[in-house]
């Protein structure tokens, strides 16, 4: 398998307050990746962040092998994303400058042909397989709720005042509801994850174009590339592992 992956503070913002981490073991044979977009402030949102991913790659990293079953990893993806959520809430009690931080997860382990992905927030998911894009990852977010209840159509969701208020969010309670989904993955399929930085910038049918491209290596820096170009208006990371 192989990674391309980027970050990259966008045209508006002062700070980049996304985390990305991604490990490969034996020869690439099970790969993992995980994405954070913090909130809370210049200074908190950076620690959120990077705390999250730093509690999640640890624990990806010392505990996955070739050999993990499904049951193995479906847990370890619960019980690392539930500790980086203890880590942070902890951290945001204990210091009145981190009140209220918090931050995003999307993350993902891909190994004996299946893709095992877990998320809160809006930092997304996608599947690229064959022609097709498949978004795996539901925004947990106040449009995407009133998109499910009918209340607001696809344009109107596109340039809603509220599209940046999420209703998940690692860090901000004791507590983490987190969405879990498995996909059988193929050779030549790729796994993408990305913050909205990248999402609120370019739709589907851009991130679909660039994926088909055979120059995958460069694929996160055309994506970031693409978001830029059109606003940059938040930090953007990509992430992507082919099979």
């Amino acid at each position: 398998m192989l990674v391309s992956a980027k970050t990259d503070i966008g045209m508006k913002r002062s700070t980049n307050q996304d985390s990305f981490s991604y490990g490969q073991l034996e020869n690439g044979t099970v790969t993992w990746a995980v994405v954070c977009d913090g909130m809370g402030g210049m200074a908190a949102g950076n620690v959120a962040s990077a705390s999250a991913v730093e509690v999640i790659s640890s624990a990806l990293e010392q505990n996955l092998s070739p050999k993990s079953s499904a049951s193995f990893v479906r847990n370890l993806l619960k019980t690392s994303i539930e500790s980086a959520n203890a880590r942070v809430y902890s951290m945001a009690a204990e210091n009145d400058e981190m009140r209220g931080m918090g931050t995003t997860v999307v993350a993902v382990v891909v190994i004996k042909g299946i893709a095992y992905f877990a998320h809160a927030g809006d930092s997304r998911a996608y599947l690229h397989s064959g022609d097709k894009l498949l978004q795996i990852t539901t925004d947990h977010s106040v449009v995407q709720t009133l998109l499910e209840k009918g209340q607001l159509t696809e344009d109107e969701a596109k340039n809603h005042p509220n599209k940046n208020i999420i209703t998940r969010a690692l860090g901000v309670a004791s507590y983490i509801d987190i969405d879990f989904d498995e996909r059988e993955v193929l050779d030549g399929d790729t796994v993408l994850l990305c913050t909205d930085g990248l999402t609120n910038c370019i739709d589907d049918d851009l991130i679909k174009l660039a994926c088909s491209d055979n120059d995958f290596v460069s694929l996160a820096e055309r994506l970031t590339e693409l978001a830029n170009q059109n606003g940059g208006n938040d930090n953007i990371t990509v992430v992507a592992v082919k099979l």
